[in-house]
């Protein structure tokens, strides 16, 4: 596999500003002064993904409690988004990159082994963004089933 960006605790997390599953703008720089999960997820309404976000929304009132923001960054067109939220109630922020800049930023697209075969995708990966703009958790390739729980017990949220 060619080499690939891997950000690591105490990294400046990547800027970005991405359209909302409603259209609107949202920045990372919105969140500044704030503690933010920023997960990457290969494409809504799909079975793991549809798990790693319901699972965030089931536990939107622990992070909330916690001041830490959850936001949803996928490939998906906003209406996908829109449809994905819609489907399944979800309270997560979900964000779209189309042109996949901002996952290819974040080290979350590019060659992955997927059941024995190189392929170029996105790579679900899970981060928490401190107060400071500076990566302090950083997870790559993870599975989404009981994600969210592991994240809430070994991140202290």
């Amino acid at each position: 596999m060619s080499e690939q960006i891997r950000l690591a605790p105490g990294d400046v997390a990547p800027a970005f500003t991405l359209p909302n599953d409603r259209g609107e703008q949202v920045s990372l720089a919105d969140y500044a002064g704030q503690r933010v999960i920023v997960y990457f997820y290969p494409r809504a309404n799909t079975p793991g993904c549809t798990t790693e976000a319901c699972d965030f929304t089931e536990r939107f009132d622990q992070f909330a409690d916690a001041s830490v923001t959850v936001l949803g960054i996928s490939p998906d067109p906003v209406d996908k988004l829109a449809t994905f939220r819609a489907d399944h109630d979800l309270k997560v922020e979900l964000l779209s990159d189309e042109s996949k800049d901002t996952l290819r930023a974040w080290g979350a697209f590019g060659e992955k082994n997927n059941y024995g075969k190189i392929v170029e995708g996105v790579i679900r990966s899970t981060f928490l963004v401190g107060t400071d703009g500076r990566i302090e958790q950083a997870q790559y390739n993870v599975r989404a089933a009981g994600h969210v729980d592991r994240i809430l017990r070994d991140w202290g949220i």
